[in-house]
C-alpha cells in the first residue's frame, strides 16, 4: 500500500513504539550491546521521518525505562550520551520535517546535563507544526501515574473531586491523545510499564522484527493493519436488521 493510500483510509493520531531488541541484535552480530543502540537510533530517525511524512500527529518511543537503570554501567552511560549528543545534534533534522520534540518520563531523575539537553530541545521546536515526537526518557506508567496522583494531593483536590479526566490532566503530558496504536518490537508480548493509562484502548501490533532491522516498510504495513481494524472502545457493534 502507498503512502497516500494509507493517508486516505485514515491514520492513528498517536502512535507508540516500544523499541525492543537492539542488544539481540548485536549480540547476533557479536557486536557490543552498544553497536545495537547506535543503529537503534537510525531506526528510529527513519520511522519519525516516515510518521512525519504521513502526517502521524504523534508517535512516542520508549526511549530509556525507568527500570533501565538496572543495566551495566557501561551501557547505561552510553545511552545517557547517545540521548544527550542526539538531541543537541539533531536540530537540521527536526527543522527539516518539522518536528517537534516533548518528553514524558520523570525529568528531575536524569542527570543535570540530560535535563537541560531536553528542556533545551522542547523549547528549540516548540513552534514546529509537523509530528510531535514524545521522548519516553527515564520513563514507567507506574511512577508517572503516582506522581500525577501526588500532584492531585498537594494541589488539594478532594477525592471526590478525582475522576478519570482530573488523572489524565495530573500526568506529564495532559494534552495528548491516547494511544491509538502501540508496536512492539523484538518478538516480545508484554507493555514493560509503557504508558498503561493512555493505552487503555489501544490496538497492539507485536513485531517479531528486531528495532535496528525495522524499517519504513513494515511501519507501513503495520498501519495498515491498525486500520483494518474495528475499535468499539467496549460497546457492541450494531447488528444488521
Amino acid at each position: 500500500m502507498t503512502k497516500d493510500e494509507l493517508i486516505a483510509q485514515g491514520l492513528p493520531e498517536h502512535i507508540g513504539i516500544i523499541m525492543d531488541g537492539n542488544g539481540r541484535w548485536a549480540k547476533k552480530r557479536m557486536l557490543p550491546r552498544t553497536a545495537g543502540h547506535k543503529q537503534g537510533l537510525t531506526s528510529a530517525k527513519k520511522i519519525v521521518a516516515a510518521a512525519a511524512e504521513l502526517g502521524i500527529k504523534y508517535i512516542t518511543l520508549y526511549t530509556f525505562s525507568t527500570e533501565n537503570w538496572k543495566r551495566a554501567q557501561e551501557e547505561v552511560g552510553y545511552l545517557m550520551n547517545l540521548i544527550r549528543s542526539h538531541l543537541r545534534a539533531e536540530f537540521d533534522f527536526y527543522i527539516k520535517h518539522g518536528i517537534k520534540i516533548d518528553h514524558i518520563g520523570n525529568l528531575a531523575g536524569l542527570p543535570e546535563d540530560v535535563q537541560k539537553e531536553i528542556i533545551n530541545a522542547k523549547k528549540d521546536t516548540e513552534n514546529f507544526t509537523g509530528t510531535t515526537c514524545i521522548l519516553a526518557i527515564n520513563y514507567g506508567s507506574r511512577d508517572e501515574i503516582v506522581r500525577g496522583v501526588k500532584k492531585l494531593i498537594s494541589s488539594g483536590t478532594k477525592s471526590e473531586d478525582i475522576t478519570e479526566e482530573t488523572i489524565s490532566k495530573s500526568l506529564d503530558i495532559p494534552n495528548i491523545p491516547d494511544v491509538d496504536l502501540l508496536i512492539r518490537t523484538g518478538g516480545e508480548k508484554r507493555l514493560s510499564n509503557f504508558m498503561l493509562w493512555q493505552c487503555a484502548y489501544s490496538e497492539f501490533i507485536f513485531s517479531d522484527t528486531l528495532w535496528p532491522d525495522y524499517d519504513e516498510k513494515e511501519f507501513y504495513k503495520d498501519i495498515e493493519d491498525f486500520q483494518h481494524r474495528t475499535r468499539r472502545f467496549g460497546a457492541v457493534p450494531e447488528q444488521n436488521s
